[in-house]
């Protein structure tokens, strides 16, 4: 029997966790597979693999997530959206992975095919919201259900607190943990979770890091899903402006500060985007100097 992830990161320990994307071609596939056979020995609580805007990966996902449970000694959690699918269609992926022994999803509205600021159109004979998702995953005794957490507040909400609230309802409706986007300021991690626990939800919040490697394509994709690069950390970036080797090793330094951060502050683990790359996670790892 599949190990649940909620289980896990409820135990008290320091959960330590990696997420991959489907590869397009035959090259990314190779990179994937290179980087999960140089994280494995590292011995990650489990790890997750993404679904693309729109539910355009839904194949490839599955597949993946398949091979992850059948080959490797990894614990691997799947990603789900309401995006593109009827609830039908949903409840074939979820056959898929049950029958493939994948145990944990991520259950997720997600992102429209014009991406996360795009407005959001529901598809007849689908859901509408993520909670309604985790109801729907809920309701088969097979699975463990994480979902998102925003930080700094999805591009969509009202405002910190209505954002809160939607975290608090999927908790409600059967998560048993949630993971966030990723952010650059601890003081964030933490207000969210002041926020949840005050609506008195103890859900489990794993910490989403990126590292910056590369500080114009970190801020193209914040500026899309809401969330900001601090000028302290531009300027320490910029500093190295001309020198590629140097802003890596800031971007690694930084990250692994934000880490240590989080973990001396009570977060029960970290869950690393990987994108699907080895070498900077185990990096930070290294300047952590923890294991799992």
């Amino acid at each position: 029997m599949s190990q649940r992830i909620g289980d896990l990161v409820g135990q008290g320990g320091r959960s330590f966790s990696f997420e991959f994307f489907p590869p397009k071609d035959e090259v990314g596939e190779a990179q994937l597979w290179a980087a999960i056979e140089a994280l494995e020995p590292v011995r990650p609580t489990f790890v997750s693999v993404t679904y693309g805007a729109g539910g355009s990966t839904r194949d490839t996902t599955v597949r993946i997530t398949e091979r992850i449970a059948r080959e490797t000694s990894l614990l691997p959690m799947a990603h789900l959206t309401c995006v593109g699918h009827t609830v039908a269609e949903i409840e074939t992926v979820l056959d898929a992975y049950e029958a493939a022994g994948v145990r944990n999803v991520m259950a997720l509205r997600g992102d429209p095919v014009a991406g996360p600021r795009a407005p959001w159109t529901p598809t007849e004979g689908g859901l509408t919201y993520a909670a309604e998702l985790v109801e729907l995953v809920r309701s088969r005794a097979a699975f463990d259900i994480g979902v998102a957490a925003f930080p700094e507040g999805h591009p969509s909400a009202a405002s910190l607190d209505a954002d809160a609230d939607v975290l608090v309802a999927k908790a409600e409706a059967g998560a048993r943990f949630a993971v966030t986007q990723m952010f650059f300021r601890a003081a964030d991690y933490f207000s969210l979770v002041d926020r949840v626990r005050a609506r008195g939800v103890d859900i489990p919040i794993l910490p989403g890091i990126m590292p910056i490697l590369n500080l114009a394509a970190i801020r193209r994709q914040g500026e899309l899903i809401g969330t900001s690069v601090p000028d302290e950390i531009v300027s320490r970036i910029q500093a190295h402006a001309d020198d590629p080797a140097a802003v890596r090793a800031e971007g690694i330094a930084l990250a692994a500060e934000l880490c240590e951060e989080l973990l001396e502050g009570g977060a029960p683990g970290l869950h690393f985007y990987t994108l699907n790359r080895s070498k900077a996670t185990l990096e930070i790892f290294s300047a952590l100097n923890v294991t799992s």
